[in-house]
């Protein structure tokens, strides 16, 4: 009896450690498609560009396996502590998922703005998305090694990346104004812009994930909010 109980224990340990290592290659594939969404803006590739487009599918599919694991555990009766991991499991995965898709649509927006004389403000989204980049690995490394310090300096720097939002914000604006030229190709680069914001959101919900993985409801520590984009006079 106790043989067959230490057998159900390892094997379950050994999908839990599958379903974190499904997690961590669904995220680093994430933040590759993000760094290369980011590359074919700058060099204008319409080709790379498809190709990021086309390479977001696997990490649906990827998040359908997810899906899956988190099923099969579910049915092997979990503790409270393994329900922690699945639930857990299923949000980063969503989050995950989510940074994909803006990856895939800074792409897309990029075709667009390959037909339109180029803009130096391309440089400041290059700026603003690595280190979009730098968040979403660094949070992967944090829920991959239970820190929850780790995740919580991860948390706490997004509104570094909210600051340099707003001001690329203000920036597109003032283009905008300045040149009426300038309105479509700096409005593809407002959504652009904003989509990566919205990447270094998606990281802060990962590593508050973590902390519950590893401390389960006690509260976090208040977060700074610095996105003031939506009371931006214009």
């Amino acid at each position: 009896m106790n043989e067959q109980y230490n057998h159900i224990v390892k094997s379950l340990d050994d999908e839990q450690r599958a379903l974190q290592g499904e997690l961590i290659r669904m995220g680093l594939m994430a933040a590759a498609q993000l760094e290369a969404a980011l590359d074919v803006v700058e060099r204008r590739d319409d080709g790379a560009a498809e190709r990021v487009i086309a390479n977001d599918e696997a990490i649906d599919t990827l998040e359908q396996q997810v899906n899956h694991d988190v099923i099969r555990l579910i049915q092997r009766g979990p503790l409270a502590t393994d329900l922690r991991l699945i639930l857990a499991a299923l949000r980063v995965a969503s989050d995950i998922e989510r940074i994909g898709d803006y990856a895939a649509n800074i792409a897309k927006r990029s075709l667009v703005l390959n037909q339109l004389p180029p803009l130096p403000l391309t440089r400041g989204l290059g700026t603003l998305g690595r280190m979009a980049v730098q968040q979403v690995r660094d949070v992967l490394e944090a829920y991959r090694e239970r820190d929850g310090e780790a995740a919580l300096r991860v948390r706490a720097r997004d509104a570094e990346l909210d600051t340099l939002y707003t001001g690329l914000f203000r920036e597109l604006l003032t283009y905008m104004m300045e040149d009426a030229r300038a309105i479509t190709a700096c409005t593809h680069l407002l959504f652009m812009a904003k989509n990566i914001e919205r990447i270094g959101d998606h990281a802060t919900n990962i590593a508050e994930n973590a902390w519950f993985l590893i401390h389960g409801e006690e509260l976090l520590p208040q977060r700074d909010k610095r996105d003031d984009s939506n009371t931006t006079a214009v």
